[in-house]
């Protein structure tokens, strides 16, 4: 992925559809999925943030255009002031000459939380903590109730635990317990779906319950 740093508030990045397919993604489904959509677009900031520190702070403004091999996107953070949000967009071309998807720019045009390991949608959170070591998952499993959804995987020699927390936890609940969980590991700037996809899958349901019962 190439990035572009434009100015203090904005930055522009072109991803192929290559890059996007192996970061274990479908071509045509970051189109029309939201929440695959928006998984793609948090991988990207994050790494942008790794790599130009553009922290997704407020509200943004993310354009979207589609090219023959791949996205450009341009993403302007907005600034505070006296309580209004003032976007220093820059201006390259009208937008008439632009052939920018609306459907995508829909989807991302929108303020974003900080962080793309977690999601919430319809009383569900589900977030993918990784762990520097197996013993840490191991005193999880010890800590943790075992009707959380859980799934194990081993990825880029690191150890994942995806953990789900339905509607039948209550938001309070849903924040406790993962506030537990990171007691034991972090939060990842990998997605699930990248971790499915090039990683091995070593309990894909019960994993916690599992570990508990065989581990002391």
């Amino acid at each position: 992925m190439e990035i572009e740093r434009i100015n203090e508030t904005t930055i522009k990045f072109y991803i192929t559809y290559t890059d996007i397919e192996m970061r274990g993604f479908d071509k045509e489904e970051i189109w029309y999925s939201r929440e695959r959509g928006e998984e793609l677009f948090f991988e990207m900031m994050n790494e942008v943030n790794d790599q130009d520190q553009f922290e997704m702070n407020g509200p943004l403004w993310v354009q979207v255009q589609a090219l023959e091999k791949g996205l450009e996107v341009i993403v302007t953070r907005g600034q505070m002031n006296d309580g209004s949000v003032r976007l220093d967009i820059p201006v390259e071309e009208s937008a008439d000459d632009q052939s920018v998807d609306n459907n995508i720019v829909d989807m991302l045009d929108q303020q974003f939380g900080d962080d793309s390991s977690t999601a919430a949608k319809e009383g569900v959170l589900s977030a993918v903590i990784e762990f520097a070591d197996f013993e840490d998952v191991i005193s999880l499993s010890h800590q943790i109730d075992d009707s959380v959804q859980s799934s194990l995987y081993f990825f880029e020699n690191t150890y994942f635990v995806y953990i789900v927390l339905d509607e039948k936890f209550s938001d309070e609940e849903q924040d406790n317990l993962l506030s537990r969980v990171l007691e034991y590991g972090k939060e990842s700037d990998v997605t699930i779906h990248r971790i499915q996809e090039y990683g091995k899958t070593i309990l894909e349901k019960d994993a916690l319950p599992t570990i508990q019962n065989n581990f002391n």
